[in-house]
């Protein structure tokens, strides 16, 4: 069903019933009353490509996530669902695209065809080609994540250096002298993610101001990695009584490595650190963690967006947020091993 017939329906021209829908210009109320009548009997939908190359724009926003090989921990799924919503709310679209490898080519075709008004990259790393090549083209885009140039785009992220420090701090005070930071995978850090790497500046600042010894070491994002990895930890340092984590999908598998070692948290053996809420809280026990607000941060990005799609012009805005850290059932005072 088309603009032509509606106007054959109406018994009006087509240039009348394109003003009604667009409201570019006046009709009158009659007109656009017998109109509406018509759409709403038939059903009619205005054709998304029509309507964009009509208006200039596709109502649409593309969200750049990991590939889709990986799957993706529950706080990217979090931030995934944050911007579906806020973007809904605001009467857009999301087209998912993967990047990475192979995969370069469905951000090329989102990039390079404007089927997007703009688009919002997730895990961003420190050099970051995606960046760049958003810049070259001028489509207005956002960071959930920020490069190690923070200037040079707007972008809403979670201060991991300042949170990790804080759980060390947290560690530190309940009497932990040997403590483990483990991260996210050691591909991600080779690739200079973001999160890992400011991550691992915070956990050897605190380390240092505490006086605390600190292990460092890398683990992929699924449980049976966070078996191996504390399972590896803590033969390799038996004295170790505490570990922060920015790996959320790994926790499950260390709870189990300590299980199976039998040591009981938090009465032997302590564990913080930074996750998704809901994450830590039906975790068993419940984690403590500082709570990653997905749906503040996916709000806000898509806010960010639609405020450089009005005006590409507009100065870059910036959110770094540091929650507080919830205390729950995994922490406890240091019990030598």
């Amino acid at each position: 069903m088309n603009i032509g017939e509606i106007a054959r329906r109406s018994g009006v021209s087509r240039s009348t019933v394109s003003y009604a829908l667009s409201g570019k210009r006046p009709v009158s109320e009659e007109t656009r009353r017998r109109i509406q009548a018509v759409i709403d009997e038939l059903g009619y939908q205005p054709n998304a490509t029509a309507r964009a190359l009509k208006e200039g724009r596709t109502r649409t926003i593309g969200l750049v996530i990991p590939p889709a090989s990986r799957r993706l921990t529950d706080m990217q799924l979090g931030f995934v669902a944050s911007v579906v919503d806020a973007a809904a709310r605001a009467d857009l679209d999301v087209l998912l695209s993967p990047s990475g490898g192979e995969h370069d080519r469905s951000f090329e075709r989102v990039v390079g065809g404007r089927r997007v008004d703009g688009v919002i990259l997730m895990e961003i790393r420190l050099e970051d080609d995606r960046v760049t090549r958003l810049a070259q083209t001028g489509l207005p885009f956002v960071g959930i994540g920020r490069t190690s140039r923070p200037d040079e785009m707007s972008w809403v992220d979670i201060d991991y250096e300042t949170l990790i420090a804080q759980c060390v701090h947290h560690l530190a005070d309940l009497g932990h002298r040997r403590i483990a930071l483990v991260n996210r995978s050691a591909e991600l850090m080779a690739a200079g993610y973001g999160p890992a790497h400011r991550a691992q500046a915070g956990f050897s600042r605190a380390a240092a101001e505490r006086g605390v010894e600190g292990v460092q070491t890398c683990c992929a994002d699924d449980a049976r990695a966070g078996v191996s990895c504390v399972g590896r930890l803590l033969a390799e340092h038996p004295d170790l009584t505490a570990i922060a984590t920015t790996n959320e999908a790994a926790i499950p598998g260390m709870y189990r490595a300590l299980e199976r070692a039998g040591l009981a948290v938090p009465g032997d053996f302590s564990i913080a650190g930074v996750a998704g809420r809901h994450w830590a809280e039906n975790l068993h026990p419940p984690l403590t963690a500082a709570d990653v607000p997905a749906d503040e941060l996916g709000a806000h990005a898509v806010e960010l967006l639609i405020r450089r799609i009005a005006d590409p012009a507009t100065p870059h805005h910036r959110l770094l947020l540091a929650p507080p850290i919830s205390l729950r059932a995994t922490t406890g005072p240091a019990r030598p091993r």
